[in-house]
């Protein structure tokens, strides 16, 4: 057995939704890193086509920016059109492209949870719909086509803070990932999640940027840190390699221990 072929994903076309900052460019430099084809998605423009300059820098694999907003019908369809013209099919899909919502519960309004839902679950469901015949051309006995759906620890346990929309948003990620496994498994199609713990993101900069709550945050992980490049890199690098060609239906917390622990 060569353990080196166990984790190959050289050659594979990947998309990463949200992949100009946070988890999203965590994974996407990952991919490149090991020599995939990556094409990340996000809204803004500029710093889709920043990051993804920035990545195919690094090599040897490449980076290509498809700047849209996939919360959006015309947004998927034109990811959808631009993948037919990268390769014929899609190896991984990383459906990390995410939004949260903080209120009091007594003031917490009803467009928190209409717009965390249209991005963090329909958004998962409608990209993943859209992107299957690219999916299944790419799937075969030997190497599925994977989808990896990015979930949260708040999907897993309770949050400490009043982000009442994502914690449930990211529950209902976390059984998406479960029905679509189910069904697309006689595809030859994975359908995996990653539920990451405290990662150094725009999404948790609130936490980081105030020494107190840092310390606070180091305080509920077990390993005492917050996560890195390579932790969650490797997480979707595995789910997409050899090594997790026989897993599907599972959630993974990369979270340090944080969800064992409460």
């Amino acid at each position: 057995m060569d353990a080196n072929a166990l984790f190959d994903v050289r050659g594979k076309t990947v998309v990463v939704t949200g992949g100009s900052r946070g988890i999203g460019r965590m994974i996407a430099q990952g991919f490149v890193e090991a020599d995939a084809t990556v094409v990340i998605c996000a809204r803004k423009a500029g710093p889709c086509v920043d990051t993804a300059v920035e990545l195919s820098a690094l090599g040897p694999g490449t980076c290509l920016a498809h700047p849209a907003d996939l919360s959006t019908a015309e947004g998927i369809d034109s990811l959808t059109a631009r993948m037919a013209d990268v390769a014929p099919g899609v190896d991984v899909l990383v459906n990390n492209a995410g939004a949260a919502w903080g209120a009091p519960v007594d003031e917490f309004p009803a467009s928190g949870f209409d717009k965390i839902f249209d991005i963090n679950v329909k958004g998962v469901f409608a990209l993943t719909q859209a992107l299957l015949p690219r999916l299944r051309a790419a799937a075969t006995d030997a190497d599925p086509a994977r989808v990896i759906n990015i979930g949260s620890v708040d999907g897993l346990v309770i949050s400490r803070t009043d982000n009442f929309s994502y914690g449930a948003s990211k529950a209902a990620v976390h059984m998406l990932t479960r029905k679509l496994a189910a069904t697309l498994a006689p595809d030859q199609i994975t359908v995996n999640a990653i539920a990451p713990g405290p990662f150094p993101s725009k999404m948790t900069a609130h936490a980081f940027d105030d020494e107190e709550r840092h310390r606070q945050v180091l305080d509920r992980v077990p390993l005492g840190r917050v996560g890195s490049e390579e932790d969650v890199a490797g997480a979707a690098i595995f789910l997409s390699s050899r090594a997790g060609a026989f897993l599907t239906g599972a959630v993974i917390p990369v979270d340090g221990g944080v969800s064992g622990a409460r």
